[in-house]
């Protein structure tokens, strides 16, 4: 049975999606946001039943999502983590996981950390959207400390989203997200930058005239929200430094065959990346 009453910290991409989805499985959300101006956007599209700039709202809530950047879940307000009741069931939608769990495990007795795997280049109160979360991975770090109700509280949530459930550890989480998720970013970030830093006026305007979907879909994350970019890289550093020392070897080795014009040895590089990106994508849940 899912709980009557939802509170949603912050109603960006994240906690505005999940402010519909929730609604159209019949719980009544509560959404809070910092500026009153958001709060008016936020009723205008329909993202929660109630929408307030005040932490009071969240008295009456049975579980609430803390969908805030980053740096705020890690370092949260105090009005907010002093409105949370104690006996309501309190998560995080955050992309690292390691450093909000160590934090939230001293804040409150029913923190379950998580990290729904969804998301696109739009964020701010404009970008909620409905079934963001169907047919994607949710992932749960438990520790040794977290009340196992409460998780499982979570996850049935998760799964009334169309979810994918996966439970894990924090660690082996924030080493797995800095290989398929931070460092896309970085790599598309630089492959932007290369064409950036181009000097012919020609060259630039040809490539952006000839720019389809292979390279839309390429630079996507690279061109998204900078600020949570810069976070990834902030609260992950450690995971993605060692992503990207492998990644750096992996170019090298690219990079070897066609400065040697070795093309069997290329053609045997791209046949192993098919093969493996087969086992990513070609199954599905």
């Amino acid at each position: 049975m899912l709980p009557t009453c939802v509170g949603i910290v912050g109603l960006g991409l994240i906690g505005g999606s999940l402010g519909l989805d929730l609604q159209a499985l019949g719980v009544k959300v509560h959404g809070l946001v910092n500026r009153p101006q958001t709060a008016n956007r936020a009723k205008e599209r329909g993202l929660a039943q109630v929408v307030s700039t005040d932490p009071e709202i969240l008295g009456d809530c049975e579980v609430i999502f803390i969908a805030l950047p980053l740096e705020k879940l890690i370092n949260p307000p105090l009005e907010i983590v002093n409105a949370l009741p104690r006996k309501a069931v309190i998560t995080d939608v955050g992309s690292v996981k390691a450093p909000i769990l160590k934090v939230w495990s001293q804040l409150h007795c029913r923190f379950v950390a998580s990290h729904p795997m969804a998301g696109n280049a739009l964020s701010g109160v404009n970008s909620g959207q409905n079934a963001l979360f169907k047919n994607r991975p949710w992932v749960f770090t438990p520790d040794a400390n977290t009340d196992s109700s409460a998780l499982e509280i979570i996850r049935k949530i998760a799964s009334n989203l169309g979810s994918h459930c996966i439970v894990t550890n924090a660690e082996k989480h924030d080493e797995v997200v800095a290989l398929i998720s931070h460092l896309p970013v970085l790599i598309s970030a630089a492959l932007l930058r290369t064409l950036g830093s181009q000097r012919d006026p020609n060259l630039i305007k040809l490539s952006q005239d000839l720019a389809s979907s292979g390279f839309e879909d390429t630079t996507r994350v690279g061109g998204g929200n900078p600020d949570l970019g810069t976070s990834m890289a902030t609260y992950n550093t450690s995971a993605i430094l060692k992503a990207l020392s492998s990644y750096r070897w992996n170019l090298e080795q690219i990079e070897g065959a066609v400065i040697s014009e070795n093309w069997n040895q290329l053609n045997e590089e791209l046949k192993y990346t098919n093969l493996i990106r087969k086992d990513y994508f070609d199954n599905s849940f």
